[in-house]
């Protein structure tokens, strides 16, 4: 007697990609089929088509279906309030990829200032001259031009 070994093949398919037809859809999201069809209608989910016509739900449609059953059956939302904490919540997520992005490029110009400031620096550092007070004392060799006699100039203490 042989014995052949069984093997499984797994397959990952992109969430968005529309690959079941609407009796698995709703069996998945636990609904009855009409109930899909009639979300489709109000616009609560945009189902794949095939060339044929043939509705084809992803999984994240599913997690949709499923997302508007929690709404309505949990916490007792009509339809026109579904509606309404989705087009929230898409505009919430865009905000939030807006915001992202913003501070992504803020963080960007920050450390391009910060080397164009230390560039700055460096350029000028050179150049930078200390600066004695004037209640400092400075001695005539600090301040004579090398290979110049110094001229002394005497006060009379009257």
């Amino acid at each position: 007697m042989s014995l052949r070994r069984r093997t499984t093949t797994r397959v990952t398919v992109d969430q968005q990609r529309g690959v079941f037809m609407i009796s698995v859809a709703a069996e998945l999201a636990d609904m009855h089929p009409q109930t899909l069809r009639m979300y489709e209608s109000r616009g609560l989910i945009e189902p794949k088509r095939s060339p044929k016509g043939t509705r084809l739900y992803s999984q994240a449609d599913v997690e949709r279906l499923r997302r508007i059953q929690e709404m309505t059956t949990e916490l007792g939302l009509n339809l026109a309030g579904v509606e309404r904490v989705l087009v929230l919540e898409e505009e919430l997520e865009r905000a939030t990829r807006r915001l992202e992005a913003l501070e992504r490029r803020s963080a960007q110009m920050r450390e391009e200032m910060a080397a164009e400031l230390e560039n700055v620096r460096r350029s000028l550092k050179a150049e930078i001259v200390p600066y004695k007070t004037s209640t400092d004392l400075i001695r005539a060799e600090e301040v004579r031009p090398p290979g110049r006699r110094s001229i002394r100039i005497e006060r009379d203490g009257g």
